[in-house]
């Protein structure tokens, strides 16, 4: 398998995909997430999976970039569809990391799409201050310069509420994961778990794993020792075995819920 671009998408296929998974990463590391989610990705393709990662450029407009995205995902997948790469009977799940979560739900809300469900890890919904370093002084230099500039623009759109109220009242996909890192204070995942317990209660399963933010896009490097094996090159094997371990366990838990998933999508047994 080897990774292609198709109409802005990176795309990665199997020979014989079971499903679609179309993945969006968090702010400022998805432009390039065929590099910087690599193992994972690369993990769920050898299981199977069809991947198709969108990149896309962090704005204040997370509305105008989930549509941009899912356009980006629709073209090619037509283009995979019209070249027989793919069959229009494979079931679509949304993947996302951090912000890409956001975007997924934003998708699921406001535009009709094909999913079958989405997993959604390390969900991150903060107002733009609280994600960006400097962004109140930035704000009050801005308001210094253009005094009728509402306060607004310097803000996400949709606003965190907002987003709230988007997904409570308008978010379609019934069947979802949710993944939430025991060292992550960034994550948001108890909110979001309150809000879908009420919209779909019967099909919403909450995974707490150990790890924190950037678990997902943490890679499998070797560590090479001298030729004399030092204290330094102990903690640097301990500290690799513990991140490999944290990412191989979230691995396991995506894939699980995804043969799940086909398996009743397809009413088929399990592989």
């Amino acid at each position: 398998m080897i990774w292609q671009e198709i109409a802005g998408n990176w795309v990665l296929l199997p020979p014989r995909p079971v499903a679609i998974v179309h993945f969006l990463g968090g702010a400022f590391v998805a432009t390039a997430p065929q590099l910087t989610y690599r193992r994972l990705l690369e993990c769920l393709a050898r299981s199977g999976y069809g991947i198709i990662a969108t990149p896309f450029i962090n704005t204040f407009d997370h509305i105008g970039i989930a549509e941009n995205v899912l356009w980006n995902f629709d073209r090619a997948l037509y283009q995979l569809r019209k070249t027989g790469q793919v069959s229009e009977q494979l079931p679509i799940y949304g993947l996302g990391h951090s912000m890409g979560c956001k975007l997924h739900l934003l998708i699921g809300s406001l535009f009709e799409v094909e999913r079958s469900g989405n997993l959604l890890m390390a969900f991150n919904n903060f107002a733009a201050r609280d994600s960006i370093p400097l962004m109140d002084q930035f704000s009050q230099v801005l308001q210094q310069l253009a005094p009728l500039t509402p306060s607004t623009m310097m803000d996400f759109t949709p606003s965190p509420e907002a987003t709230n109220q988007i997904i409570a009242q308008q978010y379609t996909i019934p069947r979802n994961l949710l993944v939430k890192f025991s060292n992550d204070t960034l994550d948001q995942t108890r909110s979001l778990t309150n809000i879908l317990q009420v919209r779909f209660p019967d099909q919403l399963t909450l995974c707490k794993l150990k790890g924190n933010h950037l678990t997902p896009v943490a890679q499998d490097l070797q560590w090479e020792t001298g030729a004399i094996f030092t204290p330094f090159d102990a903690i640097g094997q301990w500290v690799r075995q513990e991140v490999f371990r944290e990412l191989q366990q979230l691995e396991q838990v995506l894939l699980d819920w995804l043969n799940v998933a086909v398996a009743l999508e397809s009413q088929t047994p399990l592989r």
